[in-house]
């Protein structure tokens, strides 16, 4: 059994000499996913835009009624769902980079947080091109800038944080078993309501439990505040949840070293 001491230096060495490896399986996989797409990087704008616009026009024709928003209700929808395609994103990063990996895995010795660090690259390309869609927010309904803006980015990578550990403690059980990825796909969607992605959050009893018990809702508000307002409403849920991700995080990436070992020993077998 190793001591805490040695165990942290060998995670943060396999860290270290995992990047270069890690940027090369980022650009193998990003030249092959938009290589073989008709529309390319298009499908990173299509998913936030679609679902954006189609909450805007169920609120304009009164279909629905998600009440008032301190904020155009355009602006809370598009960055709202624009984020939340984010987080999907991070949470099924790790289980589909560990899948598509599974032959590399059983035939060559190398650190596998490769694999985590390249979904992570991948991640972040994605929140560049995105980038683009919250710009033309601001220009298009003229939305104030803010020092907080600054920030923003912070609370942002917060939110991918979370989803890459949420992503990676479910990533051993979903390298052994296919139901996973399926009921994970199934629990995003469920996730989705249950956030205060295209609604402002309910302030009365029992719905306000909505944005108490649901760990995403004070990351995702943090962020789009910083975005729109400059300043987060609600800053003490958003610390709170912040520091759990992070020792999220650290647990995750323990559990993801100690298990893989074994899941590739039960691959070779």
């Amino acid at each position: 059994m190793r001591s805490p001491g040695k165990l942290l230096h060998s995670m943060w060495r396999d860290l270290k000499t995992s990047r270069e490896l890690a940027w090369r399986l980022f650009v193998r996989d990003i030249s092959a996913k938009y290589r073989q797409s008709i529309l390319g990087v298009f499908w990173a704008f299509l998913p936030p835009i679609v679902a954006g616009l189609v909450f805007i026009i169920l609120q304009s024709k009164k279909v629905v009624n998600f009440g008032e928003t301190d904020i155009p209700y355009p602006v809370f929808v598009l960055v709202g769902t624009t984020l939340w395609q984010l987080f999907t994103e991070s949470l099924n990063a790790p289980l589909s980079a560990v899948i598509q990996a599974k032959p590399m895995l059983a035939k060559i010795n190398f650190p596998r947080e490769a694999l985590i660090v390249s979904a992570f690259y991948q991640i972040l390309f994605s929140l560049l091109i995105k980038s683009v869609i919250i710009v033309g927010i601001f220009l298009v309904f003229r939305v104030q800038v803010t020092f907080g803006l600054l920030l923003a980015p912070l609370a942002i990578l917060m939110l991918i944080l979370m989803g890459i550990s949420l992503g990676l403690l479910l990533t051993p059980l979903g390298t052994l078993f296919t139901d996973i990825q399926s009921s994970l796909m199934m629990g995003t969607q469920f996730l989705f309501f249950v956030t205060p992605v295209v609604y402002p959050p309910p302030q009365t009893f029992p719905y306000s439990l909505i944005t108490t018990l649901n760990p995403v809702s004070p990351i995702l508000m943090g962020a789009r505040d910083l975005l729109t307002k400059g300043v987060i409403t609600n800053i003490g849920p958003f610390l709170v949840v912040s520091c759990l991700t992070l020792v999220a995080l650290f647990a995750a990436w323990i559990i993801y070293r100690v298990a893989l070992p074994i899941i590739i020993e039960r691959m070779s077998a």
